[in-house]
Formats: C-alpha cells, structure tokens, sequence
C-alpha cells in the first residue's frame, strides 16, 4: 500500500518541495509525495532547484501549485500532511480526501535566509525518520505523535 503525503508550504516554492522530492526519492514504491501552497508563488525557487541538483535529485516535472488541487473528487486520497511553514501551518485547509494525520514541521525559510544547505538537511533527517517509522503497525493518533516527536527531536539537536 502506498502512503500519499502533502507537503505545504504557503509559496511552494522552496520548502515544500524539497520535501516533496525527498519522499519521493528516498521513500520508494510504499510512498508517494506532493507539494502545495495556499498562495503559490507560480515558479520553483531557482536555490532550491540548485540544491536538489547539487545533491544529485532529478527536478523535472517540478512546479509551485495550489492546494486547491488535493482536495475534492478527482484528488488522490492523502494519508499525511505537513507543513513546513509556520504560516500554513495556522492556515485553515480545505478538506483533503482521506483521512490525513497532519504534523507540522517547522523550517527556517531558504528563500529569506538564502540557507538552502540546512533547510535541506533538516528536512532530510525529518523524512528519513518518518520513513523508518512502522507506519503499518501504528493507529492515527499514533502517527499524529510519532510525527511531531520527529519535529520536536530534530528542534532539539
């Protein structure tokens, strides 16, 4: 069974989708990633492409899009849901098919900072350790806890 997870960030053009392509990539088969936005900016940040491509992921097919495309009836289900943004994380969302577990985890804003390098590596480490979690073997709730404990570990190191 695949596990649908959205990444959201307010812009989507920087974080979101670095999350998007690390599940994708380092998730396999059993997983597939999105990336949406509130408020799309229209374009991918040309840092976050520059990092994606100096860490060796492929970037075609990638593109800042609404939300709006993850809710309603011709929509994949979505089993999780994070944001990455503080400000979408206090967003009121539409409704997403399913019945997503949402986390929030929260990351500096490369595209303000100009720090691609760590907004990378905190975003791997979070997706590495949602990856290796026993997704099967853990109700909603379990998941809900599980997921913002990789938040608050990471926040703390």
């Amino acid at each position: 069974m695949t596990t649908n997870v959205l990444v959201l960030c307010t812009g989507n053009s920087a974080r979101s989708i670095l999350g998007e392509v690390l599940i994708n990539e380092l998730g396999g088969e059993e997983w597939q990633a999105f990336s949406a936005g509130s408020q799309p900016v229209g374009q991918v940040n040309p840092g976050a492409v520059a990092k994606l491509r100096q860490e060796g992921h492929a970037t075609d097919g990638l593109s800042s899009k609404s939300w709006d495309q993850f809710s309603g009836s011709g929509a994949p289900p979505i089993d999780i849901v994070i944001t990455v943004c503080d400000n979408a994380a206090g967003e009121s969302c539409p409704l997403w098919n399913g019945a997503p577990v949402t986390a929030h985890w929260g990351i500096p804003d490369p595209a303000a900072d100009g720090d691609f390098d760590a907004a990378y590596a905190r975003l791997r480490e979070r997706v590495s350790a949602m990856l290796a979690l026993p997704l099967a073997d853990l109700g909603a709730a379990e998941r809900a806890v599980e997921l913002a404990r990789i938040h608050r570990r990471a926040a703390t190191e």
